[in-house]
């Protein structure tokens, strides 16, 4: 995983007026803590900090006021529900080779067995632990040829090297669902209400 730098500079007002004049400069707010050290409360550029989120788990490499130099990952993203801008960003403090658990998106490949079938995924990011520099942007899971009722769990789901599990192994993370049997059986009691009616 690449890492991206982005150059934040230290905040000292705080509160709603303070974020919306932060906003207003197209820069977002935002919280760095970890390793037992006081939150350091941060301003990054708008635009740069959006482009770097794209990317989930991101590696960021912050140069806070042209001194400091720290590594973190994003751990809470809050965005205008409306307008989708940044509102506030809260990263993790992480260093070269510690683990970190973190939740990468599950990709499903493949065709389901024929017959209407539907694809639910129960976890749509899967809880991993895996070193901070090297985290997986996702984990892509073969459901080709899946019938109605079939599921995939996480023990089933082949993890990159150095890269485990932080959820039970038994978590239900894909399953299939038949569509049309549920919406058929639906019916079938509608007519027999219809009837004794």
């Amino acid at each position: 995983m690449s890492e991206v730098k982005i150059a934040a500079e230290t905040r000292t007002e705080f509160g709603k007026g303070a974020a919306r004049r932060v906003r207003r400069e197209d820069k977002v707010p935002g919280v760095l803590y970890g390793h037992g050290s006081d939150p350091i409360h941060l301003t990054f550029p708008g635009h740069e900090l959006l482009l770097a989120l794209r990317t989930p788990n991101v590696l960021i490499a912050l140069d806070i006021d042209g001194k400091s130099n720290e590594l973190a990952i994003p751990k809470s993203v809050q965005r205008d529900p409306l307008k989708g801008f940044l509102v506030h960003v809260d990263l993790q403090l992480v260093t070269r080779g510690e683990k970190v658990q973190v939740e990468i998106p599950v990709q499903a490949e493949g065709e389901l067995a024929p017959g209407g079938n539907l694809l639910e995924y129960v976890l749509d990011a899967l809880p991993v632990e895996a070193e901070a520099t090297h985290i997986p942007e996702g984990v892509a899971v073969s459901v080709e040829g899946l019938e109605a009722g079939a599921s995939v769990l996480a023990k089933d789901i082949k993890l990159p090297s150095g890269v485990t599990l932080a959820v039970e192994e038994d978590a239900v993370v894909l399953q299939v669902l038949a569509a049309q049997a549920e919406e058929a059986s639906e019916g079938a009691e509608e007519g027999e209400e219809a009837a004794e009616a």
